[in-house]
């Protein structure tokens, strides 16, 4: 779990929608340092398949683990360029 990645930064997006917290991590992701480790913590199911999506069809990011954690979603990106 989250205990094996170094995190720069946490990115809370709990109570926000589509599209908002793809938004979000795009933007934090952009301001970190390459091989940095953003968590983003969300309640949107949506996250999951939207985040992973996003992270797919961006070059210079990799999506490292989804957990759901009750109802909490929690997501690490990496800034790999």
């Amino acid at each position: 779990m989250s205990d094996t990645f170094d995190i720069a930064e946490t990115l809370d997006v709990k109570g926000e929608s589509c599209p908002m917290p793809v938004v979000k991590t795009k933007n934090a992701i952009d301001d970190l340092a390459e091989g940095s480790v953003l968590e983003v913590l969300a309640t949107d199911s949506g996250s999951m398949s939207d985040i992973d999506g996003w992270a797919e069809g961006t070059s210079g990011v990799e999506l490292l683990e989804q957990v759901e954690d009750g109802d909490v979603y929690k997501h690490y990106v990496e800034k790999t360029a």
